[in-house]
């Protein structure tokens, strides 16, 4: 396979170039550095971004997004309502999985009956739990049953990706995140654990071929180190870089920055059920204690947002930014004061290695100036997120995240982030199950909108969680790569392309 020898000549980043019959340079690999290592390449599984990066190019969604924003066909070409509660999708025959086994509906209400099964424990069940049942219903059509109308399907099933049947009940759950495959314009090589995850391309992809035969997917946890790999050519893409490092790619040869505000909201998750944050004034306290708009402009360059909800204007169910929660430290200490002996007990903030540390050291500085004891938990991804996703009493009192649905609606935010049955969620608030399940149970906008913005009202009044920022994401990329960000994150290998390279 072009993929073994690629390896074996031991090339990466600008090492992989060479000269083709008629002398032009060619360029083999893609080389990305990542943060971390993916935690899963089953896509049914986790939602974090450095497994998004890499997953997504190896599976087909049932529907995408085009370059107008808008939800378009992908292993579906069409759909149609056949009631409020009932849409039929047709399904391509022209897809064949990477070992050589056609696509078929089957495949597709499989995916959909694994990630809805509890019992499966799909982080993204929360997100498509509103899927009753997915059936054959024939020789090219699969129908979908939601309880009760959902205006949001379609644009969770942009993130549905489709595996197959076969594959998956043959190998059975584990080695299919080893070794996974589907039939997206790149295939599974190898995954180094710690090292990288390399691709090769899918010649024979149904849709838009990639640019590149080879594409490695490498974990880099240091900022410093991906942007030196980026100047010295042994990186041609690299994520998340610091804005205050990122001035060194300005002036410096064969480099380019590529910044893009994305629809993802930083903020803090409190533990409403065991002391000491189960007293509200002091989850106040942490909210009124954040100078949101400092850390922007003194850590992330000015580029980010204060978010005092937690969507961004590109959800439905965004409102225009309130004062809820105001930077307000002396309102803070107040609050503290009134809490009592409960308000000097160590809270212990749990963050994983994947987050900028300045801005959490930024964080419990902010919180220690106004009275309170916080302490720094750091964990590594997979263990932050098995301790964050623990029975709710047993979680820590104060975790860090980022939160992305890439489905830019409320929906996709709200639901997992405080419903009881989602295992996201830290509070067992029946307000916020009745709300958030109004808010998807009709297809009525202003009747949705009217939820979402009791919702805002009630987070900003118990405060389960404290909406940081609306983030902003810096990479930094060969000036050869050809290839547009956008806000929802997508890293879609077959969208980019080389300039000067003459790739065949």
């Amino acid at each position: 396979m072009l993929a073994t020898v690629l390896l074996a000549s031991g090339c990466s980043g600008e090492n992989a170039g060479n000269k083709n019959t008629d002398g032009e340079q060619r360029k083999e690999i893609i080389t990305i550095d990542l943060v971390n290592e993916p935690s899963s390449l089953d896509p049914q599984m986790q939602w974090n971004p450095d497994s998004y990066y890499v997953y997504r190019n190896i599976y087909d969604n049932l529907l995408t997004r085009n370059s107008q924003n808008e939800i378009v066909g992908s292993v579906a070409t069409d759909w149609k309502y056949l009631s409020d509660t009932e849409v039929e999708f047709t399904i391509r025959d022209d897809i064949v999985f990477h070992d050589g086994v056609r696509l078929t509906p089957s495949d597709v209400a499989y995916s959909v009956k694994r990630i809805t099964n509890p019992e499966f424990g799909s982080p993204q069940l929360g997100q498509f739990s509103k899927i009753l049942h997915a059936e054959v219903t024939g020789e090219n059509t699969v129908k979908l049953t939601t309880d009760g109308p959902y205006p949001v399907l379609l644009p969770q099933l942009v993130k549905l990706s489709v595996v197959p049947r076969h594959y998956v009940e043959e190998i059975g759950k584990d080695q299919f995140n080893l070794q996974p495959m589907g039939s997206g314009p790149y295939r599974f090589v190898e995954w180094r654990r710690g090292v990288s995850v390399t691709l090769e391309r899918n010649d024979e992809y149904w849709g838009a071929k990639g640019a590149f035969p080879m594409a490695i997917f490498r974990a880099v946890p240091d900022s410093s180190t991906r942007i030196a790999d980026l100047r010295s050519g042994m990186a041609d893409l690299v994520v998340s870089i610091d804005p205050d490092q990122a001035g060194q790619l300005t002036y410096a040869a064969g480099v380019q920055q590529l910044p893009v505000l994305t629809e993802r909201i930083a903020y803090l998750r409190l533990n409403v059920e065991r002391p000491p944050l189960s007293d509200v004034r002091l989850r106040q306290a942490i909210a009124h204690a954040i100078d949101k708009q400092l850390i922007i402009d003194a850590l992330l360059g000015g580029v980010s947002q204060p978010a005092n909800i937690m969507l961004s204007e590109f959800h439905f169910g965004w409102m225009e930014e309130s004062d809820y929660l105001e930077y307000d430290p002396e309102k803070a200490r107040r609050l503290i004061a009134e809490s009592g002996a409960v308000g000097q007990q160590k809270i212990e903030f749990v963050i994983s290695q994947v987050y900028d540390p300045r801005i959490i050291q930024a964080i419990q500085q902010m919180l220690t100036d106004v009275g309170l004891n916080v302490s720094i938990n750091l964990l590594d991804m997979s263990t932050y997120l098995n301790v964050t996703r623990g029975e709710i009493n047993e979680r820590p009192d104060m975790s860090y995240g980022r939160w992305s649905c890439a489905c830019q609606d409320a929906d996709g935010v709200l639901y997992p982030l405080l419903h009881s049955t989602s295992q996201w969620s830290g509070t067992n608030d029946p307000v916020f199950d009745s709300l958030t399940e109004d808010g998807r149970r009709t297809l009525d906008a202003a009747e949705r909108m009217q939820a979402y913005e009791k919702v805002h009202q009630r987070i900003a009044m118990n405060v389960p969680l404290v909406p940081l920022f609306q983030m902003a994401i810096i990479y930094g990329a060969s000036d050869h790569l050809q290839w547009t960000p956008t806000p929802s994150e997508d890293m879609f290998l077959n969208k980019m392309s080389w300039s000067q390279y003459n790739n065949k």
